[in-house]
């Protein structure tokens, strides 16, 4: 009897089962907040799906509860402000004022073109008024690159909107942090490759920006394209998303999970749902209580607690964070 070639999920080892213990949460000192879908740009490694006719972001009470949360809790220190644009959506400048009055660092992820969209010309000016640490997408350093993810335009203005944070002071003054953030083209064939080195590439940026247009940065991040939002789609379409899921498991490094950024973070959605990171948020994987009910922001403030969450919820595509040098909002791991 001829047996059936085994299903594809089934050549790939659960996440959970590659740990040798629990991914449990660590002492809660970030809030990353998804402000809304709403954005100016669709790329096309976005994750979120974002793009300007999405219409999903935080609602007033929502926002009122994010800042009653980062009051009521010192242990809170980084407050990361991602979406879509999150400049665009409800809530970005109540929760940046918020914040920095109650002493948190704050970063927002920014596609620098917004700086060029009717309404938020003035954006630069705020981020330095309010020392708003600059984390921008900048998948590449060469401009054709740029332009094939993000979309025809993007790379020079995004190098206008560099220029004009350096003027301020950004990559200059401590206080004004600028970060830029690499991702690679979504994989077009089954020859796969590992994110290049970080300490490599941001040298290669270094020199090329400089020598080019002046710019001058403090770091780069390196994230892996995880097989979700976009990406996802655009793989299961070419037949790629199994074997680009399996490229990771394969390499899977260890040494990658003590710092994975879903131990230390709440991941709050613009609904005030919470999830233990931006990527098990788009892919609808909430928190969970002790009693396997999904938390929100609401659950914490009745509790009087950040504490009310275990262990991190884990799915496949988790290896996209601990493959190689690993990836996280903050770069490589390793």
């Amino acid at each position: 009897m001829v047996q059936s070639p085994p299903s594809p999920a089934a050549t790939v080892t659960p996440f959970d089962q590659r740990l040798d213990h629990p991914l449990t949460k660590l002492p809660i000192s970030v809030l990353q907040i998804n402000l809304g879908r709403r954005c100016n740009l669709a790329c096309t490694h976005c994750h979120v799906e974002a793009g300007p006719n999405r219409t999903e972001e935080l609602s007033p009470a929502v926002t009122d509860q994010l800042i009653e949360l980062m009051r009521r809790f010192p242990q809170i220190t980084t407050v990361d402000l991602t979406g879509g644009a999150p400049e665009m959506n409800y809530g970005f400048r109540p929760l940046v004022e918020a914040a920095r009055e109650l002493g948190k660092t704050v970063m927002v992820r920014s596609n620098l073109t917004i700086f060029f969209a009717p309404g938020f010309a003035d954006l630069p000016e705020y981020f330095a008024r309010h020392q708003v640490q600059v984390v921008a997408s900048l998948p590449c350093y060469l401009e054709d690159n740029v332009d094939k993810q993000r979309g025809s335009g993007v790379y020079s203005e995004s190098i206008r909107a560099l220029q004009r944070l350096n003027q301020l002071g950004y990559g200059h003054n401590p206080a004004l942090g600028l970060d830029l953030v690499y991702n690679p083209p979504v994989p077009r064939s089954a020859e796969f490759s590992l994110t290049p080195s970080q300490a490599g590439l941001q040298s290669d940026y270094e020199q090329y920006l400089r020598s080019h247009f002046g710019i001058v940065f403090n770091h780069l991040y390196t994230i892996t394209n995880l097989p979700i939002g976009r990406v996802k789609q655009y793989l299961q379409g070419k037949d790629l998303y199994w074997p680009y899921l399996r490229f990771l498991a394969d390499h899977h490094n260890p040494a990658t999970v003590p710092s994975l950024m879903c131990r230390n973070q709440l991941s709050v959605d613009y609904d005030g749902i919470l999830y233990d990171c931006d990527f098990n948020q788009m892919e609808a994987v909430p928190s969970l209580s002790s009693s396997g009910q999904p938390l929100t922001v609401a659950d914490l403030l009745a509790a009087n607690s950040l504490d009310l969450i275990a262990e991190v919820q884990t799915r496949p595509f988790c290896y996209g964070c601990t493959a190689g040098a690993g990836s996280s909002c903050g770069g490589a791991l390793t």
